[in-house]
């Protein structure tokens, strides 16, 4: 269980930029190089890399090296753990404001809807 939260907090870490959100959205598209996934942002090759590392660390992001060339491609099974999370999370707050709907709906029907209008006369003897 430990493991599984320091996993998922390496994914989030991973997430918290939006440079390498840049990158995990062009590597959905599929695998590219170090070089592809810098070039729409403005840092140096080695402040590419070093979000790559970040992202291989996380397991959002695998890696090969061929020749020169470093490819990465986005393993989704990291992914997956963070999404599932939220939708843990959003799950559990969605029936908490069910509940709370029900129970507003009842009061707003209840005998107390008359509140704010005068008290009936009571009836004479």
């Amino acid at each position: 269980m430990l493991n599984q939260v320091a996993d998922l907090d390496r994914v989030f870490h991973a997430l918290a930029d939006p440079g390498r959100r840049l990158m995990i959205e062009r590597l959905s598209r599929g695998p590219a190089s170090v070089s592809e996934l810098g070039r729409p942002l403005a840092m140096s090759l080695a402040a590419v890399v070093q979000h790559v590392q970040v992202l291989e660390a996380s397991g959002i992001v695998r890696s090969q090296k061929t020749g020169r060339t470093r490819t990465c491609a986005i393993n989704p099974a990291a992914l997956r753990s963070a999404e599932s999370w939220i939708s843990e999370r959003r799950s559990l707050w969605e029936r908490r404001l069910d509940r709370l709907g029900d129970y507003l709906a009842d009061e707003a029907g209840g005998p107390d809807e008359q509140r704010g209008q005068p008290p009936n006369p009571p009836e004479e003897l």
